[in-house]
């Protein structure tokens, strides 16, 4: 046993040949791995951003869109738009993810360490070789998506390993990028009421001089692929302004959230509707189970011993209503004939049995990705936070087992050879 989990230390992922050894719980927490708030990338990048006190060549923000390449068991991730609320200069980034892992003890909860490490860096630039940024203020005044400000908050790859898909909280916009040059390649159309018509470097002048569209800063915070690759899943955080999202002061009162479906192939459009289990709680990302059901976090915005809302439900869209011609959504309930996706609970993290609560926990739990199954049997499913670049705060990997009955229709996501 020992000598084969030496040999998976040179692995790039969790999964592929780990003696995982059989289990019987349905969701067990197998470890944890971090990356420590000061570690530098590969960018090249020397001095600190305009906050005087982040590195530029800092890795941090990356557990907020995270995915399974299909190849070689790589993992690859993509920090959000860098420190300060977009008021830095920080330019956008891939890495790519290789996970080495250690057994600690017999198996079961907590049995293996996980220790991620960026082992490649790659710039993220417009078709013209322009760097896309995370500043605020590098938007474009008509709202287009020659913008180049960028935030990303998902990331998927496609059935060849070659593109990798962002969904971006500005716009939101939804684009493609070739995986070995960093640029990219198409922006994908999406619903017109998703975009704000007066885009601004502060959130309150984009809450004030709009009448519909994203919140500021609750964009498109999720994306899945189907496991055929043929459609996108783009989650909205909450409510867009037109579905009565806001009340006095611009507090949040909207329990509903778009969720977008988009066929590649042909740019068809489908929305659905996601209720919240409270206004106050927000949606960061999605993963697909299968080609109608689907995994969802959805949280609080708090931090340590003070969260209370940390979860993963899974839901279903097979009896859901298509509501794109729908142009406005009440702030509470739903239009007479309207579906919601059906919604279950499936992860609570803040759950005692995984012993992860508490003062060390972070705030932002924003990524989800499935690993290639296990020996055992288990699906491995990987849980990401993003620690907002403070040096003193570890990007977090929570890696969790899940017995196949637990997914009875999982479909793995299809990954062949293109070339």
């Amino acid at each position: 046993m020992k000598a084969r989990l030496r040999r998976c230390l040179v692995t790039l992922a969790v999964a592929g040949g780990l003696p995982f050894g059989s289990a019987s719980a349905a969701v067990t927490l197998l470890g944890t791995g971090a990356i420590a708030g000061t570690a530098t990338d590969q960018s090249g990048f020397t001095g600190v951003l305009e906050d005087g006190v982040t590195l530029k060549n800092q890795i941090g923000g990356f557990g907020s869109a995270f995915a399974y390449t299909g190849r070689s068991q790589r993992f690859v991730a993509a920090p959000d738009r860098g420190p300060a609320d977009g008021a830095t200069s920080y330019v956008d980034r891939l890495y790519r993810i290789d996970i080495g892992v250690r057994q600690i003890a017999p198996y079961g909860p907590n049995a293996f360490q996980f220790s991620p490490v960026v082992t490649g860096t790659l710039l993220l630039a417009n078709e013209a070789g322009q760097p896309f940024t995370g500043s605020s203020a590098a938007f474009d005044p008509s709202g287009s998506t020659d913008s180049l400000r960028l935030d990303p908050e998902g990331i998927r790859v496609d059935a060849c390993g070659t593109t990798a898909y962002i969904s971006d909280e500005y716009g939101p916009y939804l684009y493609a990028f070739d995986l070995a040059s960093g640029r990219r390649r198409s922006a994908i159309k999406l619903p017109n009421k998703l975009l704000i018509d007066a885009p601004s470097s502060l959130p309150a002048n984009e809450l004030n001089n709009n009448a519909a569209g994203r919140q500021a800063n609750r964009g498109m915070e999720g994306l899945a692929i189907s496991p055929d690759g043929s459609k996108l899943y783009g989650l909205m955080q909450n409510a867009l302004i037109q579905d009565g999202a806001l009340g006095a002061g611009n507090a949040r009162i909207s329990t509903g959230a778009r969720l977008v479906e988009i066929t590649l192939a042909t740019g068809e459009l489908r929305e659905f509707y996601y209720p919240l289990d409270a206004a106050s709680n927000g949606l960061n990302e999605i993963l697909a189970v299968s080609d109608h059901s689907f995994l969802v976090i959805e949280r609080d915005g708090r931090a340590g011993a003070a969260a209370q809302f940390k979860r993963v439900f899974r839901i279903d869209i097979s009896g859901a209503s298509d509501i794109r011609n729908l142009k406005s959504l009440p702030s509470t309930g739903l239009p007479a004939g309207v579906a919601p996706v059906a919604k279950t609970p499936f992860l609570d993290l803040l759950d005692p049995a995984y012993g992860l609560a508490g003062a060390g926990f972070p705030e932002k739990i924003e990524g989800l990705a499935f690993g290639p199954d296990l020996p055992s049997g288990q699906h491995s499913l990987l849980v990401t936070s993003d620690n907002d670049f403070m040096a003193s705060q570890p990007s977090k990997i929570f890696v969790f087992g899940i017995d196949a009955a637990d997914l009875p229709d999982y479909q793995p996501q299809q990954f062949r050879n293109c070339r």
